[in-house]
């Protein structure tokens, strides 16, 4: 698909077979996916721009590389974004934090804003927008429009698992916001579930199902 990267390294690949695993302990779904996160992280920011500085290391003067720029903004929907946090922001824990609180309705399953908190730059930094499950793309398709309101220009969807359905709802709607996932699995089901997935990942983190 146009505008999706699947990431597909060995240790990405195994946290995910280890994560959907029925069985597996909320402590450690919830373990997984903070190392899967940094992992992620790691392949959406390949491209970061750097920039030469002059730095005096124990033995001689030098210029080397850093980064260029304002730093992220990691951007997790609320609740099971929030569960990529901790091993993103070890990696970059300069990076700022949006808040994006959303529910999907029962019914229409449409996503249904309850909480926005974002820093006041948006447009000058890179957005991660992230949800472990892209499925319906209704609540990542409401995050972005509320991210671009308030300035964001340069923004990125990082999730776990997607269905079909959702990167086309969400490529369609908003084309210029590239996709990275761990994989692109079968379908969504009849109440909007991936399949063959892995469950909610809120309930699976949380303890909550």
């Amino acid at each position: 698909m146009q505008g999706v990267t699947v990431v597909g390294h060995p240790l990405v690949q195994h946290k995910l077979t280890l994560m959907r695993e029925k069985n597996r302990s909320t402590k450690g779904f919830r373990q997984l996916l903070n190392e899967i996160g940094m992992l992620l992280l790691y392949e959406v920011t390949r491209d970061l721009p750097l920039e030469e500085v002059e730095i005096e290391t124990p033995l001689a003067r030098m210029q080397a590389p850093q980064l260029a720029g304002k730093k992220l903004v990691l951007a997790p929907i609320l609740r099971a974004g929030v569960g990529f946090l901790d091993g993103m922001l070890g990696l970059v824990p300069s990076a700022r934090v949006a808040h994006i609180g959303l529910y999907r309705d029962p019914e229409t399953l449409s996503a249904v804003e309850y909480y926005f908190k974002a820093p006041s730059d948006l447009g000058d930094r890179l957005v991660l927008v992230l949800d472990p499950m892209l499925a319906t793309g209704h609540s990542a398709v409401a995050a972005v429009d509320r991210l671009k309101e308030r300035g964001a220009r340069d923004l990125r969807m990082v999730c776990l698992l997607a269905a079909p359905e959702g990167i086309r709802h969400l490529r369609d709607i908003h084309p210029d916001v590239p996709v990275w996932t761990a994989a692109i699995d079968e379908r969504l089901n009849d109440h909007g579930y991936i399949v063959p997935g892995l469950g909610d990942a809120g309930d699976r983190m949380f303890g909550t199902r």
